[in-house]
């Protein structure tokens, strides 16, 4: 990464954004019919697919059921063609594991699970093309398939990073910006009520400057929340449009 200016001198990144600026969110809802809900979204160049399925009963082993809430069951994966190296086993590897159980930490946080004893949610995340910030690219997935699913949230759960170069929090890293090296937080947050689901630092920062990396990804996760829900709020729309022009058919 040496000589690669991350940050010009008139404040801009190398994408042409600003520091607190995120990339460019597009996202749909109900992708799948199979699937009980599901979601497609596209954070810069980093796209990612989650589905859900259930509540349902318990799958396998009986000994896993919570006689007072539901079972949360998340499966991170990456497509083998989702980065520039070919992945051979885009399964079971420790990244793949640890993001699994990062997204059931989130969703846990989230979902009324009381609502649904002896059952079982699943979420499936599969990246399929990689650029940065794809745990926070999973999370704003997931949430929109859950709420595409009717399961009950105590809120939307919306997720970003940050970084801080030259003196400077930057929001919504990109793979450059995470490759270069320096301190990278990822927060995942309940907007409204601003409690923290998930909160992950990759490096050391020192503390002076950890207040204003968390204000920067806690900025950003509130301007994911404004995106994801006008894309419910659209979505709903056209449910409503549609079952309506089925009523009048």
């Amino acid at each position: 990464m040496a000589g690669l200016e991350l940050l010009s001198d008139q404040g801009y990144r190398v994408d042409g954004r600003k520091a607190g600026e995120l990339r460019k969110i597009q996202a749909r809802m109900g992708v799948f019919a199979q699937a009980d809900g599901s979601a497609y979204i596209e954070q810069g160049n980093t796209k990612a697919l989650a589905v859900v399925y259930g509540p349902h009963e318990i799958r396998g082993s009986r000994a896993k059921t919570l006689h007072d809430r539901a079972v949360v069951n998340c499966q991170y994966s990456m497509a083998t063609f989702s980065t520039g190296e070919r992945k051979r086993r885009p399964h079971g590897d420790r990244t793949s594991t640890e993001m699994s159980l990062h997204l059931k930490q989130t969703f846990e946080a989230a979902i009324l699970t009381q609502l649904y004893p002896r059952s079982q949610i699943d979420i499936y995340v599969q990246i399929l093309q990689a650029d940065g910030g794809n745990y926070c690219t999973c999370v704003n997935a997931a949430t929109l398939a859950v709420i595409d699913a009717g399961i009950p949230m105590r809120d939307y759960v919306c997720a970003s990073s940050a970084g801080f170069i030259e003196d400077t929090p930057l929001s919504d890293l990109s793979y450059v910006e995470e490759s270069a090296g320096g301190p990278h937080l990822s927060l995942a947050l309940l907007p409204k009520s601003e409690q923290i689901a998930l909160m992950e630092m990759n490096s050391r920062l020192h503390e002076d400057h950890l207040e204003r990396v968390m204000d920067a990804a806690s900025k950003a996760c509130k301007d994911v929340y404004a995106v994801l829900e006008t894309v419910v709020r659209d979505h709903l729309q056209e449910v409503s449009a549609l079952l309506g022009d089925r009523g009048t058919a």
